[in-house]
């Protein structure tokens, strides 16, 4: 369950941006909603188990929970370059990840 609403959250923040930084930097409205999408997934993956964490440990999962923190406690001052890049380069394999962590856990056909 935790997985497929992280999948959904990064869906959300494709959708939302198109994968374009001009698109972010224009929307108050995309920002607030890529972040809040950033927050849910972020706190979703703090929630996994170390057991399936450990089946992706290129993954930096302890960095997540950091992001998490500085969106959280730092709304007042978050940084939006630093929100793009995380879209722009950390997302993708999160999401190439979380893929393969469901493909895993899914039942076999029968």
């Amino acid at each position: 369950m935790l997985l497929a609403h992280m999948r959904e959250c990064l869906e959300r923040i494709h959708e939302y941006t198109g994968g374009e930084r001009a698109r972010f930097e224009a929307s108050r409205l995309v920002q607030d909603a890529v972040i809040r999408n950033l927050q849910t997934l972020t706190e979703s993956s703090q929630r996994l188990s170390g057991g399936i964490k450990a089946t992706e440990p290129e993954t930096p999962w302890r960095d997540r929970s950091g992001f998490r923190n500085v969106i959280v406690h730092g709304y007042l001052g978050v940084d939006l370059h630093a929100v793009w890049l995380v879209v722009e380069q950390d997302l993708p394999a999160l999401a190439d990840a979380l893929n393969r962590m469901a493909a895993r856990l899914a039942p076999p056909p029968a």
